[in-house]
């Protein structure tokens, strides 16, 4: 496997399996409060203080032209690399930086990237299934703030792969995104997870537009401490899953304390969230969920999930769904209405539960409470 360690693709999801219960209606569910794991207070922060260095270079000083036609790869990494231990500042004025994303632009520990307004990195066009804009691996106390980070999606010179990804994150802490708009990628926009067993720790995005990226626009695998808030993450179309936010350790590890919250998710051609096994601690709060083709939230399998105070409406399957082996859930709180579109005209009044949540027979311990529905036919 490549060093990266990403997952495989994902089976196709059976959405038309998924829907007949749906439309056909729902038995009685045996409903029973929901133990969440204990946490140690509140550890997440829209600015969490992250520790970087006092020393600052500006990347044109490196040979960086920003011009749109020159690689600027080298200049980046040169500069990253002169700063002190320590660490510090590398200040990227407006222009267009061409990057070579099969190289990367390699952060380093205590290290801010710092994009001022108008600066945006721009992937050359390649044709490796595998290529990461900018990679903080095995690294801690990193910050990457403003501009734009732009993939090359519609000018790849192959077909295979899915591992085209703006801003990987893998086995790093202290990670802080804000301010970035990332797009076109051949994967993800962004991605969170592991590397040789390490998992990524205490990672805020923040302010983050995440937008027409070919697999997802964020995937979480294993890690801890992962605060998504005031983010938008949309368009995601071109290979399985499509996902808005998609929380998959798979058999590499877990995915704990994760908490979503006021973010927006539209406009996806999968499910705005979606939530597998090996995960617990999930908060999804506050978040709009309009227009995605899949769910609003789905759960395959998740655990430890607490889903509440969103509003979903518009999508093309229900507003929230928990399926498989889901457990130890809440879904409370939530506006839910005007779903399944995919199956009902999105203008149309009526349909209640089986319109907005789908909570299958193999599920368990679950509790739902004050949801607002669409009003019954």
């Amino acid at each position: 496997m490549h060093d990266a360690q990403l997952p495989a693709k994902p089976a196709p999801r059976k959405w038309n399996s998924l829907l007949k219960p749906l439309m056909v209606g729902f038995a009685s569910l045996s409903l029973s409060a929901v133990a969440l794991p204990a946490t140690a207070g509140q550890w997440w922060s829209a600015t969490p203080h992250v520790s970087i260095g006092s020393a600052t270079i500006n990347v044109r000083d490196k040979g960086a032209r920003g011009n749109g036609s020159h690689n600027d790869t080298a200049a980046f990494q040169a500069a990253i690399n002169a700063l002190p231990d320590s660490g510090g500042t590398v200040v990227v004025p407006a222009g267009r930086y061409m990057i070579d994303a099969r190289k990367s632009i390699r952060m380093r520990s205590h290290t801010r990237l710092k994009l001022k307004d108008g600066a945006e990195l721009r992937v050359i066009p390649n044709g490796a299934a595998w290529h990461y804009a900018i990679r903080v691996w095995n690294v801690n106390n990193v910050t990457i703030v403003g501009g734009k980070i732009t993939g090359e999606r519609s000018r790849h010179r192959g077909s295979s792969g899915e591992w085209g990804m703006g801003i990987s994150i893998l086995g790093s802490k202290n990670v802080v995104v804000t301010n970035v708009h990332v797009s076109d990628f051949w994967g993800d926009g962004l991605y969170v997870g592991a590397k040789h067993g390490k998992r990524s720790d205490y990672v805020t995005i923040n302010n983050v537009v995440s937008s027409h990226n070919r697999r997802q626009g964020l995937s979480i695998t294993p890690a801890s401490h992962v605060y998504v808030v005031n983010s938008t993450f949309k368009d995601t179309r071109g290979t399985l899953p499509q996902a808005g936010v998609d929380i998959e350790p798979q058999n590499e590890g877990k995915a704990t304390n994760i908490r979503l919250e006021n973010n927006t998710m539209t406009g996806n051609k999968g499910n705005g969230i979606e939530l597998h096994n090996h995960i617990s601690g999930i908060t999804i709060t506050r978040n709009r969920l309009t227009d995605n083709r899949g769910f609003g939230v789905l759960s395959v399998s998740g655990s430890y999930l607490d889903i509440k105070r969103n509003h979903a409406t518009r999508n093309g399957l229900a507003g929230v769904g928990l399926t498989g082996k889901s457990h130890n859930a809440s879904v409370r709180n939530n506006t839910l209405q005007y779903n399944s579109t995919n199956y009902m005209s999105p203008s149309k009044t009526g349909g209640g539960r089986a319109r907005d949540i789908k909570i299958t027979r193999s599920t368990y311990a679950i509790t739902e409470a004050n949801n607002t529905l669409s009003p019954k036919r």
